[in-house]
């Protein structure tokens, strides 16, 4: 598999970056860097954003059939590459190898396909009195996209674009491009029309912030931190420009007096603790009923005692390290802090024993967190789980409220409609009840400063649809 990637593809071809500068990919397992990617500039921007102008109205045009078996060719192009698409994950990401095989991978392959068969049927139109309401593609879509889920992020983006008739301008993670590259061998292959699907390697300030206020750019699609969505939506209002933004979480895992503690608690951490924290829905904060607290406290500390960290290529590794030195030293400091704030650490910890190299942090477990601390309101990005008691399910769902995040959470109890009754209470985007699992085809996103529309299924389609009325 070779890693040395030196261009950008525009306008269906792989072409020189307008500068021989370039950044570096490291391996976070081992600190090395593994392969350089150019460092793409706001000319290739605009180089890339001209392409999909001129694309856009043969795309447009295309039949739903015909969008349909691009997809489809594409995803044959992916599953043909699985291999090497789990295997570069791990590598650039740290992600334990049969993680991202099945999730990193398969969650991706999933969602494309989902989107094969809604590309095939056509926006649906409808009449509504005298006039016929239709959809129609948004236009050229600029799609800025994460480290912690590098393939996923950008499918879920560029399917439902391309399928509603929208080129796309992507720049992935300068953390993470390696499986960007893989991908677009991959649509080089399936053969879309030049100018259709373009990528832009560089900089969040330098090549995100082009895409974001490109006049050219009709609709911004992005996934990240609060803090950069912020100034991403800034860059399109200038412009009034559609955006979709998937944002961070702090997500809330209430488990009630009735509930099945055991499979909660060890299902809660293994969700806390997925791809090391580093998911935006991870249920970092897990609320328990007060008379069962020690019982559960116990269940989590033995639990994340069973993640341990290492090489991501070894197959008895459950954790594995973080993206770089900046997040893990970032995810130190809230452990720190979070303890000077009177936390009680369980397991875990800044003193925990760890491999010599790597951007590792242990698997952490700290219990009577202040509701109002920074440990409970702040998104840590790391393999750090707050426990905190409820005495009620009243104060368990003002706890959960308690955030200026809404993402996602959970809700365990042995009775189903009690649970249900909880859930339509959290002002989150999504609740799982009882370990529910996830679904590819319902909506995705989040209230608050979680985000603005939302992902996956018909839903994540009309982000990239307008509506015309028609009146006759």
């Amino acid at each position: 598999m070779d890693l040395a990637r030196t261009d950008l593809y525009l306008d269906g071809r792989w072409v020189p970056a307008s500068t021989d500068r370039t950044l570096p990919v490291h391996n976070p397992a081992t600190e090395q860097v593994v392969a350089t990617v150019p460092a793409g500039t706001a000319a290739d921007v605009d180089r890339a954003v001209t392409a999909a102008r001129a694309a856009f109205d043969g795309w447009a045009d295309t039949a739903p059939a015909e969008r349909a078996a691009g997809l489809d060719r594409l995803h044959a192009a992916l599953t043909a590459r699985a291999d090497d698409l789990a295997r570069t994950v791990a590598l650039e990401l740290g992600t334990p190898l049969r993680i991202a095989t099945r999730v990193q991978v398969g969650l991706p392959l999933t969602v494309l396909r989902s989107y094969v068969d809604l590309a095939a049927r056509g926006p649906a139109e409808q009449t509504v009195g005298h006039s016929l309401v239709v959809r129609e593609p948004a236009g050229v879509v600029g799609a800025i996209t994460p480290w912690n889920y590098p393939l996923h992020q950008i499918v879920a983006k560029l399917a439902p674009a391309l399928a509603a008739g929208c080129p796309v301008v992507l720049k992935p993670s300068e953390l993470t491009p390696l499986v960007a590259y893989l991908l677009f061998d991959a649509i080089d292959e399936a053969g879309f029309p030049p100018g259709v699907v373009n990528l832009v390697t560089g900089t969040g300030p330098e090549v995100g912030a082009a895409i974001a206020g490109h006049p050219g750019v009709d609709v911004v699609s992005f996934t990240g931190s609060t803090a950069t969505g912020r100034q991403i939506a800034h860059l399109a209002a200038d412009r009034i420009a559609r955006v979709a933004l998937e944002l961070g979480g702090k997500s809330a895992n209430l488990i009630l007096d009735d509930a099945d503690l055991a499979t909660a608690v060890k299902v809660g951490v293994a969700n806390a603790f997925l791809n090391s924290g580093q998911t935006c829905t991870a249920w970092t904060r897990m609320l328990v009923h007060r008379s069962r607290y020690a019982e559960a406290v116990e269940l989590a500390a033995r639990a994340a005692d069973g993640y341990r960290p290492g090489d991501p290529f070894d197959p008895d590794t459950r954790l594995g390290p973080l993206v770089s030195a900046a997040q893990r030293d970032r995810v130190r400091d809230h452990v720190t802090r979070a303890l000077a704030d009177g936390g009680r650490l369980v397991t875990g910890g800044p003193d925990a024993p760890l491999p010599e190299r790597g951007f590792f942090v242990a698997p952490t477990v700290i219990a009577d967190v202040d509701p109002d601390s920074a440990l409970a309101q702040e998104e840590v990005f790391g393999p750090v789980l707050a426990v905190l008691p409820v005495d009620d399910d009243a104060h368990a769902v003002a706890v959960a409220n308690n955030s200026r995040y809404g993402l996602a959470g959970a809700v365990w109890s042995a009775d189903e409609q009690r649970a249900l009754r909880v859930a339509r209470r959290l002002r989150t985007g999504a609740v799982d009840i009882n370990g529910a699992p996830f679904n590819p085809l319902a909506p995705f996103g989040g209230y608050k400063q979680s985000g603005l529309g939302r992902e996956l299924g018909t839903f994540g389609l009309d982000e990239f649809l307008q509506t015309k009325a028609i009146q006759r």
